[in-house]
């Protein structure tokens, strides 16, 4: 299954792009989900509970950044988790943009998921209906964070992106 969704926030890139690289951050913001360990620079672990409906399942997994470029604000990770119970899995790979707009930045997110087990038997439509809410719950909490810390006026004024640094979080 595709998805594809866009929201803007009312921040600088360079702000918005160490929020999205940094899976504490991520985590922090998606209902149920937890950064629960780090195999390195790249590679966390994590764990997420997801109600679709009734039927609530909750996976333990990993995801790894395989491509960061910090000069175009582009990020690929790709993630599993298997039901802790055994009664299924998932698969992601998402693509993350980043866009200067109106004094703010947009953010493109595109991922490609795979689901078996109970979710998979509910259909593209509930699945899809959830993965919006979901989104959206991230989106506003995200930019409640970013609201809450306010910029410096060097930060704000650089268009550019960050130079490249070692990498110690998720997108």
């Amino acid at each position: 299954m595709k998805i594809e969704q866009k929201f803007s926030l009312n921040a600088p890139p360079n702000r918005v792009w160490a929020f999205l690289t940094d899976p504490y951050q991520v985590a922090s913001c998606l209902p149920g989900a937890a950064i629960v360990g780090k195999v390195d620079d790249r590679t966390y672990l994590g764990t997420i509970t997801v109600k679709v409906g009734p039927v609530a399942a909750s996976y333990k997994g990993q995801i790894r950044f395989v491509q960061l470029d910090p000069e175009r604000w582009e990020a690929e990770l790709v993630g599993q988790g298997q039901d802790i119970k055994g009664k299924g899995g998932a698969e992601m790979r998402m693509q993350s943009r980043l866009q200067p707009k109106d004094g703010g930045t947009e953010v493109t997110v595109a991922s490609e998921v795979n689901i078996s087990g109970i979710f998979a038997q509910m259909g593209r439509g509930m699945i899809e209906s959830v993965s919006n809410q979901i989104f959206q719950q991230f989106a506003a909490a995200m930019t409640q964070k970013l609201a809450a810390v306010p910029d410096s006026g060097q930060e704000a004024a650089r268009a550019a992106p960050p130079e490249a640094k070692p990498l110690d979080a998720l997108s």
